[in-house]
């Protein structure tokens, strides 16, 4: 038997605090991220992420370990065929929590608890790097090309406009 989690549980009763855990991930597969309690976040974050990588075996023994906590067929094949695949490649960390402001009521620090999305982080590494391989281009273009003081263009206005007295706009 697993040892009891430290401190106080959700809801009372340790059967009750598994129902809250188990309501809280069905809805977070359901709609990919949810508003709690900080409390409630971390004490979910944990059942989640074994939950996904449970999903990512695929085999019927994992869908039936799912299936023991998550009690709604739709969210589990859900997580089976469009959550767990997202994360085929990522070894962890399939939740982030954010936390918000206080609960306007009780004033309860409050969080938000999503789903990592991977295409977003995949997207955005290739261009972060086509990014700083082409700043690293342009300091050696740079770096190369013989620096003049002041070019010729901007000296041929400089030229132009000495030749004007100033204060004298008088029109002709």
């Amino acid at each position: 038997m697993p040892t009891p989690t430290k401190g106080a549980r959700l809801g009372g009763s340790p059967a009750h605090e598994k129902l809250i855990l188990a309501n809280l991930a069905t809805e977070l597969f359901r709609h990919g991220k949810i508003k709690t309690t900080e409390t409630k976040a971390k004490r979910l974050r944990p059942l989640a992420e074994q939950l996904i990588t449970k999903a990512k075996r695929g085999d019927l023994h994992a869908r039936r370990l799912v299936l023991a906590t998550v009690k709604d067929k739709d969210v589990v094949y859900a997580l089976f065929e469009q959550i767990a695949p997202r994360y085929t490649s990522r070894p962890g960390g399939y939740t982030r929590i954010t936390k918000t402001g206080p609960r306007k009521g009780d004033a309860a620090p409050m969080a938000i608890i999503e789903l990592v999305e991977e295409a977003t982080v995949a997207a955005t590494a290739p261009a972060a790097a086509a990014a700083r391989k082409a700043t690293a281009q342009q300091d050696k273009v740079e770096a190369l090309a013989p620096e003049e003081t002041v070019p010729a263009a901007v000296a041929d206005d400089q030229d132009a406009e000495g030749a004007k007295p100033e204060g004298d706009d008088t029109k002709a």
